[in-house]
């Protein structure tokens, strides 16, 4: 093997160098391949003349892919005449390993070897060095190679601060998400997402729930403030899963009194069913909470069927909230029932009497509102 050189080996004018690529020498690791040791030498003489001392040696293509296997090399030179494994085939192993293809590689080639050459600039080397070679070019090469690379690093940490930061921008939305379904129903948070900014409309037909608790003012005065949240919480908590279990909206809690309604914000032909249904849950819920915490709660319940108009109100805090006369019975039914009933007005009434048992009243003085037909819901038929 040919590996003298045609000028001699002299100290590389380091003012043709940057100071930064000075820097940058001496932080880089190179690895030098070649079966000839006295190749090998006169490579690492050269490179340590520009401050590139971190260099570890190969012998052929085999030990080669090992130590970049092992270690992160920031530049190999390669020479492409070895035994066992050539160049060209470890090139090939370099370029096809995920982990290994960002690698630069210098080819170290003979004239004749022309052929592999070019093909090993098509796989993926980046610069080539012709034998014998110029003390001058392979310094130039190797640090074109290196601020090539350097460049690509800065690029690639770039790239993956940006997928970071996409990445925790994904999770806040995913929050914010979260937080806008916890207080819309999902339909009314999409269009907002969406930019609509005024959101409303009427519906020929819903029916509407709201419960009071009983006896919540004489237990909340023997109670914190923090023992208190966490009661309700528990309570509240059971009939929010029991409300989404029936796909029933829950719309809001004012103290200890919890509204919702069903066939809202789309509409369902079986909303009566599905709010009677969880009336008669709520009773349960209230059941299990007083065993658990040893409580004597009751609770009233009213229910009411008729037209309404839904919408998001406020700028700074959504909600979505329902008005009409429909609404104002529903709330009269709750506060003129019984403790432990549940009564409704007469269109609730009609539309329960196939799948449930039900106890008419007389009719029901309700304030603002005038006499009232109404029924107790016992239970399911």
């Amino acid at each position: 093997m040919d590996i003298s050189t045609n000028e001699p080996s002299t100290p590389f004018e380091m003012n043709t160098i940057s100071p930064e690529m000075l820097e940058l020498a001496k932080t880089m690791k190179v690895l030098v391949v070649d079966d000839s040791r006295t190749l090998r030498r006169l490579l690492i003489r050269e490179l340590n003349n520009v401050g590139i001392t971190n260099i570890s040696e190969a012998a052929d293509g085999i030990e080669a892919i090992e130590k970049v296997k092992a270690e992160t090399f920031d530049l190999m030179l390669l020479d492409m005449e070895m035994p066992e494994l050539d160049g060209l085939g470890a090139l090939r192993i370099i370029k096809s390993t995920p982990e290994l293809k960002y690698l630069p590689v210098i080819i170290v080639s003979a004239a004749e070897q022309f052929e592999k050459t070019v093909e090993c600039i098509q796989i993926g080397a980046e610069d080539y060095l012709p034998k014998p070679f110029n003390p001058v070019l392979l310094r130039a090469r190797v640090f074109s190679s290196l601020e090539k690379k350097r460049l690509r690093d800065v690029d690639r940490e770039r790239i993956i601060q940006l997928q970071h930061e996409k990445e925790l921008l994904n999770i806040e939305q995913l929050k914010t998400e979260k937080l806008m379904l916890n207080i819309l129903p999902r339909p009314i948070a999409d269009r907002l997402k969406k930019g609509e900014s005024n959101i409303a409309g009427s519906y020929p037909e819903a029916t509407i729930l709201f419960s009071d608790l009983v006896g919540f003012t004489k237990m909340s005065a023997g109670k914190t403030a923090s023992e208190l949240v966490k009661l309700l919480n528990d309570l509240f908590t059971r009939f929010d899963k029991r409300a989404e279990d029936l796909g029933i909206e829950k719309i809001k809690t004012i103290g200890d009194a919890y509204m919702a309604v069903g066939g809202l914000p789309i509409p369902r032909s079986d909303h009566a069913v599905i709010v009677a249904d969880m009336a008669l849950g709520m009773f349960e819920d209230v059941k299990a909470f007083n065993d658990k915490n040893g409580m004597e709660l009751d609770m009233r319940i009213g229910l009411n069927t008729g037209p309404v108009v839904a919408g998001v109100i406020g700028f700074t805090k959504f909600a979505y909230d329902l008005w009409g006369n429909t609404v104002n019975t529903a709330s009269r039914m709750e506060s003129t029932s019984e403790n432990g009933r549940i009564q409704m007005t007469s269109m609730t009434h009609d539309l329960l009497t196939e799948h449930f048992v039900l106890e008419e009243r007389d009719f029901i003085e309700c304030k603002g509102l005038g006499p009232i037909k109404t029924s107790f819901l016992i239970s399911r038929k």
